[in-house]
């Protein structure tokens, strides 16, 4: 929590969308969003995504 009174939330481990997945239930426990700082990991694709891809 910072100084001022909000909170942060990082996910770490996760690619693609999965990590907004995996931390919905704390934003929604925390109240509402004031913004959202995607990283790189969020760009990359899963294992499982690419393997579909290249079958497809």
């Amino acid at each position: 929590m910072t100084a001022d009174g909000q909170s942060r939330v990082e996910t770490k481990g996760f690619v693609g969308s999965e990590c907004q997945q995996a931390s919905r239930f704390m934003e929604q426990a925390l109240g509402s969003r004031q913004g959202e700082h995607l990283k790189a990991e969020f760009h990359q694709t899963s294992v499982s995504e690419q393997q579909r891809t290249s079958q497809g």
